[in-house]
């Protein structure tokens, strides 16, 4: 059987130095992905660690050489926190200084070349805190660059260290969507600005004011770029300097219910005025596409913009395609590009012909690039150049080849170059073979199955992940783990969230399964969870655990334990008053939904409305509605199990009420519980002492509860 013989080619005694600690995992070294200069010859890339003892953060900037693989330490600090290779050579650059950042909230711009960073020159002083620089070097030798910032809605910067604090605190509102993720919205709105640098005596002078693209196109609502949490991935300046694309939210539609983007083309040396749509909501190319957008590229010879752009109008996790425009206002002539391949790319850059793209997309529980030409037609089928792993980020080199950093389950970054056949030229750097505390790690610790399911006609997918020490003839509770979205899925990717090893080394064997809704096997499963939240999803996560109870002989499922986030945590609840909630010793729950009629708390409508199959005040209270049926709050006489609750404060996408409700009624049902909430996090819990707290309580819960700990409490 398959599935079985994946298992087995993992199955040996696997011996490691050390047990991936939270601590450890933590404090270990977090790495940007790697830039390469125009030449190919080297690339740049930042590192950054927390020290558990000093309670201080490290950071500083590494050199790549690409030919020889030599890193070495390019800059000790963070100071410098972006860097454009632009100017004159190869080596030349500009960067950003943020030193002042927390006096004035302004920013400096130096010029310098990479080889020589004393030698670095200020350029000007920025009174806002800007940030995403991209530039490019025209042929008067003048520099075009692009970067963004919050402005006022008469399009100035705004800058909150100087703007006048206002003697009341009230917000007011007069439509809907008033925050989103963590921030309450405000009139100030992300804009892109440009700006002209002029050589002066070996370095360059800001000639002019910046340029405002984006504010002023206003309809329903406002023009917005880089969309609220977004960043500089959403515009892109021409390699000439003579143009500029952004997107946005569609004016025309309210915020909150829908997804629907817009990409405008707007001159350099032109205005907000002379933004035009390249291929407005309900053209008559492609009338059916009028979702979210991602990543407008300009192609290297000027000619063509490549984006990518979802169908569905208010689903964000709909199928998406790649669109090819030319750049010509009077006629872009939009083309779509493997319109029939059935994935959702999400990722994308030029080669450097300017004949193919390269598009990243979930695929089989990887993030896998593909090279598509420009002559590829609506049934063209991409094939893989990457196989395992995540891209955090790639780029085209001189020579064709790509340079990847991506990251692994057993990796937090993994470098290397890889032709556009998919051979892997050069492997730079694994972070597992140089950071002490991941040395050891590799891929003998993870391995994969696929179960059969009634609620699918394609097997499904779920990770395993052994523990330190792991021997197939000794037994190791399970550690059941739910991934959120629901649209989404368990890639093998690192995390410092949900760091599976962190949680085999606990001494569980983690199974991480992709049911229904999960990304990366095709539309239909992905789409199959619309109004089945309970459903579907449920039991198919049912067979998953039946199939390791049977099949997983060093798997005791008798001591298991089971833990999800965000819809993981709804799962977690919908579990704990159903059968399966019985089949655990204890469940975590962290920032989940505990009732479905309280959906319209959130910030995104456009999510509810999809999911539960039409917005809220028009069946939410009907029986037969998606809101009703898949209520866990319907089974809370069932409700038993131990359960440990989270949610944060700054969570506005499911507001911290949901997890004061859960422990409410956990705690008035008898049902041993308890809660852990941090005021400074929002739907993730990303400061290092905060997640230290968090992996230490749950961990006490847990292992108490699955045995593992031999304590006399789980507090």
């Amino acid at each position: 059987m398959k599935s079985q013989s994946l298992v087995a080619a993992a199955l040996a005694v696997l011996p490691r130095a050390l047990a991936i600690t939270p601590e450890l995992m933590l404090s270990a070294n977090r790495y940007s992905d790697a830039r390469p200069n125009p030449s190919g010859d080297f690339a740049l890339f930042t590192v950054s660690n927390y020290s558990f003892e000093t309670k201080e953060h490290a950071a500083w900037w590494n050199k790549l050489d690409l030919k020889t693989g030599k890193i070495s330490q390019w800059y000790d600090g963070s100071d410098i926190s972006e860097v454009v290779f632009v100017g004159p050579k190869d080596t030349s650059i500009i960067y950003i200084n943020g030193t002042n950042a927390e006096e004035d909230g302004g920013i400096s711009l130096y010029s310098a070349d990479a080889t020589n960073l004393k030698a670095a020159k200020l350029i000007a002083s920025l009174p806002a805190p800007y940030s995403g620089l991209k530039a490019v070097q025209t042929k008067s030798g003048d520099i075009h660059f692009l970067v963004y910032t919050q402005a006022y809605p008469n399009g100035t910067a705004y800058n909150e260290n100087l703007a006048e604090t206002p003697a009341s605190t009230a917000r007011l509102y007069n439509s809907i969507y008033v925050r989103h993720w963590d921030t309450w919205l405000t009139a100030q709105k992300n804009a892109v600005f440009g700006g002209v640098l002029k050589p002066s005596h070996g370095s360059y002078v800001l000639s002019g004011e910046l340029t405002n693209y984006v504010t002023g196109i206003c309809d329903v609502t406002c023009a917005e770029s880089p969309y609220d949490q977004s960043d500089e991935s959403d515009y892109d300046i021409s390699p000439d300097g003579s143009g500029v694309v952004f997107l946005t939210k569609d004016t025309s539609l309210p915020l909150a219910n829908y997804t629907a983007d817009v990409i405008y083309y707007v001159p350099f040396s032109g205005t907000v005025k002379d933004a035009v749509p390249i291929q407005a909501r309900g053209s008559t190319k492609y009338p059916e596409t009028q979702g979210a957008a991602v990543v407008p590229r300009f192609s290297p010879d000027g000619k063509k913009i490549a984006y990518l752009q979802m169908y569905g109008i208010s689903y964000e996790s709909d199928r998406s395609s790649v669109y090819v425009a030319n750049v010509d206002k009077k006629n872009f002539n939009v083309t779509r590009l493997a319109g029939k391949w059935d994935r959702a790319p999400d990722g994308l850059v030029w080669s450097p012909d300017s004949k193919t793209v390269y598009v990243a997309a979930p695929d089989l529980g990887r993030e896998r690039i593909f090279p598509i030409p420009l002559t590829a037609g609506e049934n063209y089928v991409p094939k893989n150049i990457t196989n395992e792993g995540v891209p955090a980020g790639f780029y085209t080199l001189p020579n064709g080849n790509l340079l990847v950093s991506d990251s692994k389950i057993w990796t937090s970054r993994d470098i290397y170059s890889v032709s556009p056949q998919g051979k892997v030229v050069n492997t730079y750097f694994q972070a597992n073979k140089v950071d002490p505390g991941l040395k050891g790690l590799g891929p003998e610790d993870v391995s994969e199955f696929y179960y059969s399911t009634n609620t699918s006609e394609i097997d499904q997918q779920a990770w395993i992940i052994y523990p330190e020490g792991f021997s197939k003839d000794k037994t190791y509770p399970l550690a059941f783990i739910s991934h959120g979205g629901p649209q989404g899925a368990h890639f093998n990717s690192w995390s410092t969230r949900w760091n599976f090893k962190t949680w085999a080394d606990q001494g569980y064997v983690v199974i991480a399964p992709n049911p229904t809704a999960s990304s990366g096997w095709g539309q239909n499963l992905t789409d199959s969870v619309q109004g089945r939240w309970g459903s579907y999803p449920y039991w198919d996560l049912v067979h998953a655990w039946k199939y390791v109870n049977s099949t997983l002989k060093y798997v005791d499922t008798s001591r298991g334990i089971e833990a999800g986030a965000s819809y993981g945590g709804y799962m977690t609840n919908w579990m704990q008053g159903h059968e399966m909630g019985r089949w655990f010793k204890a469940l975590v729950t962290h920032d989940g939904s505990t009732s479905t009629l309280n959906q319209y708390a959130s910030e995104e409508l456009w999510f509810m409305n999809h999911d539960f199959s039409g917005p809220f005040n028009a069946t939410g209270f009907l029986q037969s509605s998606p809101y009703w049926e898949w209520n866990p709050l319907l089974y809370i006489n069932e409700w038993a199990t131990p359960h440990f609750v989270v949610h944060n404060e700054k969570d506005f996408r499911l507001p911290v009420s949901e997890g004061i409700l859960l422990f409410n009624l956990l705690q008035t049902k008898g049902v041993p519980s308890r809660l852990l909430s941090f005021p400074d996090e929002n739907h993730w819990v990303l400061k290092q002492e905060n997640s230290l707290v968090w992996h230490t309580e749950i961990f006490k819960w847990i292992n108490y509860y699955s045995g593992i700990s031999k304590a006399s409490s789980p507090f």
